[in-house]
């Protein structure tokens, strides 16, 4: 096969990488930053990050996996995404970091002091990560101020990290937080039970409403910032994509206002995955365009590695992303059971 087929394939799987990580760690991530408005006491503290202890280290493979596809397939992209969005990523790096030492470390001392500060670094270094991952797409889908030099192997930047924090970045930061919060708060109401669990859809329900606003303004915001819609305006077929998004983000409030937390967590999955599609259908063929010249763009047909590279991953996806899937289909069918109080109260090994 030609190699723009499989330079397409990984643009696709790349996609689905972000998508699928996004959706994952996405309820972690707003478990993580609602623990201090949903937990009244310790134990329901415990409660919540019992509910996603068994999970969420799990999570980060697909974002290393994404990562990972991003430096294999398409590198000179992967080069520039962390050289341009170098202090962001820094940031987000550092954050994931605490999350994960904060969840190991809360218990290993009973002093008030030790878990209060532990739960604060959990609450920041869980906002941190929504905030910036959608900063940092809001600035790719927006464009970055870079020039490419293709032949001299030479390449320049002219952005700093104030701004990033433009105000179609920021948009899309309050949407990524959101659409986490909002994903958080119904894992935690099927996760858990008793008076957490009705807290957390209650406060569903109420996030919604701001969700709504907010993902309306993203939508009407990225008419004039950027060229995500030209693809589908080419292509109108397209237009399924951010039609499954919308209907997906209305049934989560239908099934919501039910008490059907089951069905509106799955939909809420489906939001955020199709969010990402959008956002990635739209851009294609680009990676990282430039906001400066379009000549610079990166793309997927300028910035690939070679097909031998290229068909070797796509063996090693073949059998690789297949068995992650079952693996973690496994995790969640063996941990499905929501966390009770007297679990992480009588279970020597509970956070």
């Amino acid at each position: 096969m030609d190699i723009s087929v499989f330079q397409i394939i990984w643009f696709v799987l790349w996609g689905v990488l972000w998508a699928v990580y996004f959706m994952l760690d996405g309820f972690v991530l707003g478990t993580g930053f609602l623990a201090g408005i949903l937990a009244k006491n310790d134990t329901e503290k415990r409660v919540l990050i019992n509910s996603v202890g068994p999970v969420w280290d799990g999570n980060e493979v697909w974002l290393i996996t994404a990562g990972g596809a991003t430096f294999a397939a398409f590198p000179t992209t992967y080069a520039l995404m962390f050289s341009n969005l170098y202090s962001a990523l820094i940031l987000l790096l550092f954050a994931l970091i605490v999350r994960g030492v904060s969840f190991e470390f809360r218990g290993k001392l009973e002093g008030s002091t030790w878990k209060k500060s532990w739960d604060v670094a959990i609450i920041i270094s869980s906002f941190l990560p929504a905030l910036l991952f959608g900063v940092a797409f809001g600035n790719i889908f927006k464009g970055i101020p870079m020039k490419n030099d293709f032949a001299a192997v030479n390449f320049s930047y002219d952005g700093t990290l104030i701004g990033l924090l433009n105000p179609y970045g920021l948009v899309t930061g309050i949407l990524f937080v959101l659409l986490f919060a909002v994903h958080g708060a119904l894992y935690v109401a099927i996760k858990t039970s008793d008076e957490l669990s009705q807290r957390a859809g209650v406060l569903a329900n109420k996030l919604w409403f701001p969700l709504l606003v907010v993902a309306v303004a993203f939508l009407g915001y990225s008419y004039p910032a950027t060229k995500l819609y030209a693809n589908f305006l080419n292509a109108p077929i397209l237009v399924i994509i951010p039609l499954i998004a919308v209907a997906s983000l209305l049934l989560v409030k239908l099934f919501a206002l039910k008490g059907a937390m089951h069905k509106a967590f799955l939909f809420s999955c489906l939001t955020i995955v199709f969010v990402v599609f959008t956002g990635v259908t739209g851009l294609f063929p680009n990676l990282i365009p430039s906001s400066l010249d379009p000549a610079s763009n990166l793309t997927i047909f300028n910035s690939s590695s070679s097909l031998l590279t290229l068909q070797i991953m796509t063996v090693v996806a073949l059998i690789m992303v297949p068995t992650v899937i079952c693996y973690k289909i496994w995790v969640y069918r063996i941990f499905r059971a929501p966390v009770r109080a007297e679990d992480v109260l009588t279970d020597p090994h509970a956070y």
